[in-house]
């Protein structure tokens, strides 16, 4: 299968004063093909943002090579990156910060097909106009300022103005995190649409494993920098492989309370510091099932079948469900 992005053992370290580094991201491999929704999923702090920004170049990468349609992003100049940013666009999860409060929303809109030349003047507030309705509002809006507009209308705008160019890869960054449910559920929707329409795919960053079920066909799983797991979404759900991937599924909470389970196998403690990483397998000083060899080796992604890797020594049975 082609692949249209490759991101091969890509770190991100940030040196602080103390001559201490947070290693963000460390030592990550990743492939997206044409017209894939793959969600990248994980606690607060584990890199998944930052290693969406690294695949983009918005940050410098300490090591490591990312690929876009087989050219090397991670080498090239700037001045002949500029040209491949109209294929690769990112939607933020805060839209008010995305957007110029001083800027009409037709502005904002135009603004992406002016600047990589695909039109200008009327014909490119034309296009703002055909945007904002592929989005689901009125042209008419094209009018009014960000402060105008609810939050889920803002972000669906960020989404219009992301599409404008028609990229063939898309970074939604918890995209929906700050909406409510009802608006989150038509966010998504939006995506799937998309995704099918302009064959584009799709990286979405989330913690909300609800959504990543709605959206995405396959699912990373990273820890603390590294990834753990990857899998297809619906086995994932139905036989993680990673302890780690099970105590997250198990702490999602039940649609209906009257339905809720006691939730079982949930790790110990919090999360280590990206400073002080463990050694040996990162999770072993919350998982439930660490043994010797856990603390002093650190495990390699493996495959458990032909579309399931995992970096555990012990992974878990298909049988342990949760």
């Amino acid at each position: 299968m082609h692949t249209l992005v490759e991101m091969r053992g890509v770190k991100v370290h940030f040196p602080l004063q103390r001559g201490e580094t947070v290693r963000a991201v460390d030592g990550v491999n990743l492939a997206l093909a044409p017209g894939e929704a793959v969600g990248l999923v994980g606690e607060s702090g584990c890199g998944k943002s930052t290693l969406a920004r690294a695949l983009l170049r918005l940050i410098p990468l300490s090591a490591g090579e990312v690929w876009f349609d087989g050219k090397p992003l991670h080498r090239l100049p700037e001045r002949e990156l500029r040209p491949l940013r109209r294929h690769m666009q990112i939607v933020f999860q805060d839209p008010m910060a995305s957007l110029n409060p001083r800027m009409r929303i037709g502005h904002i809109l135009a603004e992406p097909l002016e600047v990589h030349g695909l039109a200008r003047g009327k014909q490119a507030w034309q296009q703002a106009g055909r945007l904002l309705e592929r989005v689901g509002l009125p042209s008419e809006y094209l009018h009014r300022y960000p402060h105008e507009f609810s939050g889920g209308q803002r972000q669906r705008i960020c989404i219009a103005r992301a599409i404008a160019t028609q990229p063939r890869l898309l970074v939604a960054d918890e995209p929906t995190s700050a909406l409510d449910l009802s608006i989150r559920a038509q966010i998504h929707a939006l995506l799937r649409d998309l995704q099918r329409e302009l064959n584009m795919a799709i990286l979405f960053v989330t913690h909300d494993l609800h959504a990543v079920r709605q959206v995405c066909s396959r699912v990373l799983v990273m820890y603390l920098g590294k990834m753990v797991e990857s899998a297809p979404a619906e086995r994932l759900f139905t036989a993680p492989a990673h302890p780690y991937t099970r105590a997250l599924l198990d702490a999602v909470l039940e649609p209906r309370p009257s339905q809720a389970r006691r939730p079982r196998n949930l790790p110990v403690g919090d999360v280590p510091t990206a400073v002080r990483v463990p050694a040996g397998c990162r999770f072993h000083t919350r998982c439930p099932y660490a043994q010797e060899r856990c603390r002093v080796e650190e495990p390699e992604l493996r495959a458990v079948d032909e579309s399931h890797q995992v970096a555990c020594h012990y992974p878990l049975s298909a049988e342990a469900k949760p």
